[in-house]
């Protein structure tokens, strides 16, 4: 699945899904621009993938912030000439039950998760609609399709996305431009493994396939998505939750 030659940004890479999709991402030939609050961090996963030979960018932007956005596209086109996919990670949560929930834990997690991907997504359509070809891949998540309790906000968010994921379809399709997202179920990340050996194996019971996910798996069906190999595919959303939403 070459995708040499391409321009990719992946928001929130600094660390967990987010790196190993860059990573992958490079693996397969592309030149990847990491984005992130954590320069620091998004300076090691760019110098991970310069010392496998692959090009990349290390940016720190606040996607909820449209000044940003707008600087962190035009700096990954003005390096590398274009951006070709781009990939929106970046998520954070504040978990709480409806009543307790905080008006600003509301506002903060909307504000990144769906607001930041919609002002990433509208600046790298300026490019992607000029080029007349591209690919956006928004990363969901399983709640965003079954709902969980504790989470109204970020369900709100990632629901919003797969939302968002269907309209960019519709609208940009003819400028040969796909859009589909990617829900991952229960990942084994440093989240996951901050949980009770006790919590984690409830939480694998509750999957079919017995076990959590791993972030390659998820990296990989953004891998598939920003390959040639799905270039009839768009609007979808591919689950990687091992079974535990049909």
């Amino acid at each position: 699945m070459s995708l040499s030659g391409k321009i990719a940004l992946v928001t929130g890479a600094a660390q967990g899904i987010g790196r190993d999709i860059a990573l992958a991402l490079a693996t397969d030939g592309a030149d990847v621009a990491i984005c992130d609050v954590n320069l620091d961090a998004a300076h090691k996963t760019a110098g991970d993938i310069e010392a496998k030979g692959g090009k990349s960018l290390a940016l720190k932007a606040n996607v909820a912030a449209s000044a940003d956005v707008i600087a962190m596209i035009d700096q990954v086109v003005e390096k590398f000439g274009r951006i070709d996919i781009l990939v929106n990670n970046a998520g954070i949560t504040r978990d709480g039950l409806i009543l307790r929930m905080k008006d600003e834990d509301w506002d903060l997690v909307l504000s990144i998760n769906l607001k930041g991907s919609f002002l990433c997504t509208k600046a790298a359509l300026k490019y992607m609609s000029k080029q007349r070809g591209g690919t956006i891949i928004n990363i969901a998540s399983i709640v965003g399709a079954m709902g969980n309790a504790g989470q109204a906000n970020y369900v709100a968010s990632k629901a919003g996305l797969i939302g968002l994921t269907k309209t960019i379809a519709r609208e940009y399709a003819n400028r040969g431009i796909t859009a589909n997202a990617v829900a991952p179920g229960f990942i084994d990340t440093a989240m996951t493994q901050a949980l009770s050996e006790n919590v984690r194996q409830e939480l694998a019971k509750q999957i079919p396939m017995g076990k959590l996910g791993t972030p390659e798996d998820v990296a990989n069906a953004v891998r598939f998505l920003a390959s040639p190999w799905a270039s009839y595919i768009t609007g979808q959303v591919i689950h990687v939750n091992g079974g535990m939403y049909m």
